[in-house]
Parts: C-alpha cells; structure tokens; sequence
C-alpha cells in the first residue's frame, strides 16, 4: 500500500508526456487492468465470465476487457481519494457509476428527455402548422436531426434555418449555394475526426465558432424584427438561454454522486428551451402563412 501510495504521489507532480488521461496513465490502474485480464479474459476464466455476464451487458457490446477497465477505475479512484489527491479522469472521461449498461446514466436519462420533449413539440407543430407554410419542412427536418444527429450538425442546421427565413424566402438561389457550403463544412469536419484524429479540442473550438454565428445570427434578426413580429422574442429568449447553459458545458468537475456531471445537467436544463424554441417556430410559421395567404388574395 506504501509503494502505491508513493506512486500517486509522484504521478500527481509530474508533467504528464503520455498520451491519455491522469487516471489511467496510473501505474496502480494499468497493473490492475493486466492482472484482470490475465485472470478473467482468456481461456475458462472467459467463458465463465461470458456465462454470468447478464445478457443486456453483452447486447450492449460490454467486453471482458471493459469490465475490468471498469473495476480497476474505481479501486485507483479509491487510493486516489485515501490519499487526499484529486479525482482523475480515465481516458478523457470522469468516473461514473454505471447503470445497466448505461456508462454514463444521468446523460443517456437527460438525452432521452430531450428528445422526447422534441418529439412531443414536433407533433404539436405538425398538428397546429399546416403544411403549406412556407417554413414547414424546414422546421419538421430540423427536429428529427435534433433527434438523430450531433451537436455539429443540428447548429449548422439551425443556421442553415435561420438563412432561410431571413434571406431564402426572397432569394432562394442563395439559400441552396449556402446549403451546399455547410454541407462541405460538415462533411469535412466529419472526416477530420473519423479518418484523421478525434480532437476533442478541435471538436469544441469548432462548435464554439458556429455556435457563435449561430447566436449572433438570429439575434441579430430577432432584434431587426422585435417591433414588427412580437413572437420573436420568444426566439431571443432561447438564443440567450442556450448561450448561457452551453457556458456549463465548459465546466469540468467529477461527477456529483459519481452520476451527475455538467454535461448532464446542460441536457436536463435544454430540455425546457426546446419547448420554447417550437412555440416560437410555431408562431412564426402560422404568421408566415397569413402573410403569404393575404399576398395570394392581392395577387
């Protein structure tokens, strides 16, 4: 336990070389993963591990070798705490308590809501907007990449919408040459972090900028139109509201009760931001229809 405890010491000095996190460049947390896995995933060892794994860990694509990554994590996270050092992360991750198969639950609980609070507003607006309006498939395509896709694309996403309803109504010509631009830019982000190398810090600067046009954007027009569309507001609410909420996203703490970490509790609070941001489209589309339904009966 001395020589142990001694290792940390000397580990939470130094300047860390290695590629990883602190956790799991532990020489504490690296014997025990060999030993686990010497142990428990080869030969008999692994298939009575197989045999008492429960059936959803292994659908869920679970490994011996995760396993004992796992178990590993909280005894070195233990020694960490025994001897009064900071908790570490583990390969760019903070330690949560899994549930299920869930690595990290409050996150998987909190995604769930978002989407389904989507889903729910997305039937709403569908029920209320007809389908002529001429913002209608524009918003219905954006809530179901809400859904399905990653952050990049549903910012990219949101501003291709706002290209559209502040210049493609009139212009739509530039509204596709646009399309087409994000389009590359996603693509090309994309490929960076699958063919090249996963950047996690490349991955939020990058986020950060189109967030930022994103922000300004909409804003911008929201302020132009106040006086003369009162239901925008509802539009700067949300802006504002998600500029200050992603500010936690930049937070890194460990996890509260090992479950519930900033990024989390950035879900949870979206949630009620996506209800507010349908009520606004809502308005907007209906508007737009009055509009191009009057303009239909001057013709």
């Amino acid at each position: 336990m001395a020589g142990r405890a001694a290792r940390l010491v000397l580990l939470a000095g130094a300047a860390a070389l290695a590629s990883g996190s602190q956790g799991d460049r532990e020489p504490v947390y690296r014997d025990c993963v060999l030993q686990c896995e010497e142990q428990n995933c080869s030969g008999g060892a692994l298939n009575h591990f197989r045999s008492r794994q429960p059936i959803y860990m292994s659908l869920a694509g679970w490994t011996c070798r995760d396993d004992c990554k796992y178990e590993c994590m909280w005894v070195t996270v233990g020694l960490y705490l025994q001897e009064g050092h900071k908790v570490p992360q583990f390969h760019g991750k903070w330690p949560f308590s899994r549930f299920l198969f869930f690595q990290e639950p409050a996150s998987a609980v909190a995604s769930f809501l978002n989407g389904l609070a989507s889903l729910v507003m997305l039937c709403r607006y569908r029920t209320f907007v007809p389908a002529s309006s001429p913002m209608y498939h524009t918003c219905v395509a954006f809530a179901w990449k809400m859904d399905y896709f990653c952050a990049s694309t549903v910012i990219l996403h949101s501003i291709y919408l706002c290209c559209v309803r502040t210049v493609g109504l009139q212009h739509p010509a530039v509204v596709s040459a646009f399309r087409a631009l994000l389009l590359l830019m996603l693509t090309v982000h994309v490929s960076y972090l699958s063919l090249i190398r996963f950047d996690y810090g490349y991955n939020l600067v990058a986020n950060m900028a189109i967030g930022l046009v994103n922000v300004v954007w909409w804003l911008a027009w929201c302020l132009w139109n106040q006086q003369r569309l009162p239901h925008v507001r509802k539009c700067m609410v949300v802006v504002l509201l998600l500029q200050g909420l992603s500010l936690l996203e930049l937070l890194d703490f460990p996890p509260l009760f090992w479950v519930l970490d900033a990024h989390a509790i950035w879900h949870i609070s979206t949630i009620p931001v996506h209800v507010l941001f349908f009520s606004f489209l809502e308005d907007d589309s209906l508007y737009l229809l009055k509009e191009s339904e009057a303009k239909f009966k001057l013709d």
